[in-house]
């Protein structure tokens, strides 16, 4: 046995099945969030169960389990919605409670803009006193002209409006900077063309806001009339309808489309219902441009670090210090990045940034707040580490021969350099860029205290001048997942969406390292170097 083990068969045995058993958790891992990620928009079956005590329950079933130190016995979770009335989205039902049990096909899963889903049946169009028969090819043109008052309400919101409150908080900003000016004339003069165009703006905006009203009273002027399972009927603006749909009479491919079209939704539309319904794609935006941004900032100074380090730093107790204070940043917590961006890049840089070119906006902070740069910044130093680690380990890959050759064509130090071992080197300073983006683009908690929110109001990039704002708050698919599956007031409806922004997060990931990866892999085969 003492034989056995002094081979080095028990070892590489050993590290296989470490190996082995790290890829089949993570491939477990994945394929668990694979399968509770993509089944949330599949339209389920409604059912109509009918208890002992007479009542009527309708809705999706989630889950059934056994029933905890009761032997043979098993309850049902109902995903029963109609939250404003029933004040809970999920109910436990004991199979033993259950009577009976039905699938009808008039049953209807209606989609709102608030309260979540309603599972109930249609009755009719409310018409002053009476209901007018309505089924559900009637309902068709009623949403399409609903989503059609809901585009142009938004629009007046976000962009006529929207502009209107930049061009005042400009003109503010310039009234303010103008009132603290010599009094001249001229300067009076400004002042006074400054009101007025406030003036205007205002106008316009009071005549936005009753235009709005008169939208928002015309939409929802038509209303229809549905009843629950129990009988109760309830009345629902047609305007809080985003769809209506009937499960139980969908085939296989209108499945499919409506598949298709929720994911769809979902990855291109803005979140509601405090982040649990709708889309989620202020969160991919966020999340892309601030591992972008964030590449940006780290490469350069990973690789000017590296080379510093391994063509010019020479071997004494200096250099030897920072490489391992480099090193031993790698394992400082992330938080405490996050502390020191705070500190550092918002109170002091951004403070002082305020001072000096945003005085009119104090003590409102501009860049004296939490924003994608000061977070992209804070994710750079974080892992610059990883970036200097990898492209150290390129440059060292670079044979000392093709260096020599590069000297003896005349080339200089830093020619040889720029031409020659930093292409050579492209490889392993991609390597690093890979692994920098991969970590920054799943970390949380340096965000929550550098710019991340809950809901953006804007994106940081618009059609307006300088179009890309640093200085705005971003949302991101990690703070997204922690926000909806630990703060969401509404956590057992919340949990599929968890799983599919996870799924989303990773498939953003993997997109972003495939690119670098294919770039590194055709640099690879560019400057590939042949014994001779």
């Amino acid at each position: 046995m003492k034989k056995f083990f002094r081979t080095v068969d028990p070892y590489i045995w050993m590290t296989a099945g470490t190996l082995s058993i790290s890829l089949l958790m993570i491939c477990g891992l994945v394929i668990l969030i694979m399968v509770n990620g993509f089944g949330i928009f599949w339209p389920r079956k409604i059912v109509e169960f009918r208890l002992r005590d007479d009542s009527i329950v309708l809705g999706e079933i989630a889950k059934r389990e056994s029933i905890p130190h009761k032997k043979d016995a098993y309850r049902t979770k109902l995903k029963v919605g109609n939250r404003d009335v029933y004040g809970m989205d999920f109910r436990w039902i004991d199979d033993a409670d259950i009577v009976s049990q039905n699938y009808p096909a008039t049953a209807l899963v209606i989609e709102r803009r608030e309260w979540g889903n309603m599972y109930s049946f249609l009755k009719g169009l409310k018409q002053d006193d009476s209901i007018k028969p309505l089924d559900l090819k009637d309902m068709a043109p009623l949403l399409k002209e609903s989503q059609s008052f809901f585009k142009r309400i938004r629009h007046i919101e976000k962009k006529e409006i929207g502009n209107i409150n930049y061009h005042m908080e400009r003109c503010r900003l310039e009234l303010k900077h103008l009132m603290k000016l010599q009094p001249s004339e001229k300067v009076q003069k400004n002042i006074e063309d400054m009101r007025a165009r406030m003036d205007n703006l205002e106008k316009t905006y009071k005549e936005k806001e009753d235009m709005l009203t008169a939208l928002y009273t015309k939409a929802k002027e038509k209303e229809v009339v549905v009843h629950l399972a129990d009988g109760t009927e309830k009345t629902i603006s047609v305007f809080q309808i985003i769809r209506v749909c009937a499960p139980n009479e969908m085939g296989i491919f209108s499945k499919i489309g409506f598949y298709l079209m929720k994911f769809w939704e979902f990855v291109s539309d803005e979140p509601r219902e405090a982040n649990t319904e709708g889309g989620i794609f202020p969160a991919i935006f966020g999340t892309v441009m601030m591992v972008l941004i964030m590449s940006v900032i780290a490469v350069p100074l990973g690789v000017l670090t590296a080379v510093y380090l391994k063509e010019y730093a020479s071997d004494n107790i200096v250099s030897r210090l920072v490489r391992i204070s480099v090193s031993n940043l790698a394992g400082v917590p992330s938080i405490v990045f996050g502390v020191f961006g705070l500190g550092f890049f918002i109170y002091l840089i951004g403070g002082n940034i305020d001072k000096l070119f945003f005085s009119e906006a104090l003590p409102t902070p501009t860049f004296g707040t939490g924003g994608i740069l000061w977070a992209s910044l804070t994710l750079a130093l974080l892992t610059v580490p990883v970036v200097v680690v990898a492209t150290e380990e390129g440059l060292s890959s670079v044979p000392i021969s093709i260096r020599e050759g590069s000297y003896a064509l005349g080339a200089t130090k830093i020619e040889t350099l720029w031409k020659v071992v930093l292409p050579q080197a492209t490889p392993g300073i991609l390597t690093g860029t890979i692994l920098a983006m991969a970590r920054a683009a799943g970390e949380v908690a340096p965000l929550m205290i550098t710019g991340v929110v809950k809901l953006a109001p804007s994106l940081p990039l618009d059609h307006r001048f300088p179009f890309l704002h640093l200085e705005r708050k971003f949302m991101h698919l990690g703070f997204h997942i922690y926000d909806v599956g630990f703060q969401s007031p509404n956590v057992e409806a919340a949990i599929p969406m968890v799983y599919t922004t996870t799924l989303v997060l990773l498939f953003t990931v993997l997109v972003l390292n495939l690119a670098a990866i294919l770039v590194r892999n055709k640099l690879k085969k560019r400057y590939r170097t042949t014994a001779l």
